[in-house]
């Protein structure tokens, strides 16, 4: 009984295999001929892989840079109407303290945040000084939103801020620039012409050129009730993490909800304040380089199509060169479905050779990109799926395209196809 129903299989399994060693045979006999029918597919395959691992290494490198500023950050601002900027300031529509405070008591989507000012005065150490330093009014919250450790000395506290301490924190840039000593907490600084202690030494965080960084520069960062006791009219945003980045719109209704309530709004009033968030940014750059990855896959298929169509077009000149062999095969007993899986087998095993060739050098091409200087990409390499989509698909436009030529064949008249010069 099992001999019945396993012999079969093994009958196939082994008509395939002699099968797929003819159809090698014919691709090695014909190696020039071969080489260039299957060029399209060898284009198409490797434009597959690079473009893949191209687009895979973009996205890891632009989500990376998202990720060092925090995917879980969102920034509100005050904001004029465009409708309303010939009657309404600038200032009216500045965020206070007191709707930071708002939001951080009954928005449940907000873990934290800090209000920012900023303005640019000149710093002493004596002697030295530097111009136009950026200094900076935070809340002590600031140090969990940025990610930024304190290296020397202490972050600040909650008590600096209520009692407009004057007291700072400066980076390693602002250390070497003002020629303060290698731990300078403890010492004194002039910040727009006031005596300021400095109590710590922050961390320098670098952003890379895509998010507007660039070569480190001193920064400044004092209490923010100081700052505004110092310059009441700084414009002042809000910097929240969220507690879950999914829930960034749940996050925009409840702000929204806050301030217009705070500000007396009517419905018919637009907002008088803006909103950003991280995740939103990495949402629509996925969907651009979905996009971007539909457009290129599409004109890399079209090369794929061209390559199929060479296919095509060379076997069928390999079934009218072997016409005569074809109606010996039949005289012999060879059943039309044999015969069709022969010439069939031989236009897949052509693609997929061909498909190996152009995912060779696709992946040489790739090394090869990794060693450009200054490359912005530290790594990247073909993904997976690329690899067996180029493969299937190279199978596939094989069947596809040399089924035609394969029915052909099968369908020859044994004697006519003997007869044939």
């Amino acid at each position: 009984m099992l001999k019945l129903i396993f012999s079969p299989i093994v009958m196939l399994i082994r008509l395939l295999w002699q099968t797929v060693f003819l159809a090698v045979g014919q691709v090695w006999a014909n190696k020039i001929r071969a080489t260039l029918t299957a060029l399209g597919i060898i284009i198409g395959v490797m434009g597959v892989t690079v473009v893949a691992a191209g687009l895979d290494g973009m996205q890891g490198y632009v989500l990376t840079q998202f990720e060092g500023i925090g995917a879980k950050k969102m920034w509100v601002w005050g904001d004029v109407p465009e409708n309303k900027r010939s009657v309404m300031n600038w200032t009216d529509v500045k965020i206070t303290t007191d709707e930071a405070n708002l939001i951080l008591e009954h928005a449940e989507t907000v873990e934290t945040l800090t209000p920012g000012c900023r303005t640019s005065w000149n710093v002493a150490n004596g002697k030295e000084v530097a111009q136009s330093v950026r200094v900076t009014g935070i809340w002590p919250s600031w140090h969990e939103i940025e990610n930024r450790q304190v290296l020397l000395g202490r972050p600040f506290s909650r008590i600096d801020d209520d009692e407009n301490r004057q007291v700072c924190l400066i980076n390693e840039q602002g250390i070497e620039e003002l020629n303060l000593d290698i731990d300078p907490v403890g010492d004194y600084i002039l910040v727009n012409g006031r005596r300021f202690l400095i109590v710590g030494v922050v961390e320098t965080k670098e952003l890379s050129p895509m998010m507007g960084g660039g070569q480190a520069r001193t920064e400044l960062y004092i209490p923010f009730s100081t700052h505004k006791m110092m310059n009441p009219y700084t414009w002042t945003d809000l910097t929240l993490q969220l507690y879950d980045p999914d829930k960034a719109d749940e996050a925009k209704g409840e702000i929204r909800f806050i301030l217009r309530n705070h500000r007396n709004l009517s419905p018919e009033d637009e907002d008088t304040f803006d909103m950003f968030v991280i995740q939103s940014a990495i949402e629509s750059f996925n969907g651009v380089a979905f996009v971007i990855s539909i457009i290129m896959g599409s004109v890399i298929g079209i090369s794929l199509i061209v390559g199929g169509i060479g296919i095509m077009n060379i076997m069928l000149v390999s079934v009218s060169e072997r016409t005569r062999e074809i109606g010996l095969r039949k005289a012999m007993g060879a059943q039309p479905p044999v015969v069709l899986l022969q010439f069939l087998v031989e236009a897949i095993v052509l693609c997929v050779i061909g498909g190996f060739i152009g995912l060779l050098a696709g992946n040489l091409l790739v090394m090869a990109v990794e060693f450009i200087p200054d490359f912005p990409l530290e790594s990247i390499s073909i993904p997976r799926w690329a690899i067996f989509l180029s493969l299937g698909f190279s199978a596939a436009v094989g069947m596809i395209f040399g089924m035609g030529p394969a029915i052909k064949a099968s369908m020859l008249n044994p004697i006519d196809a003997l007869r044939h010069e």
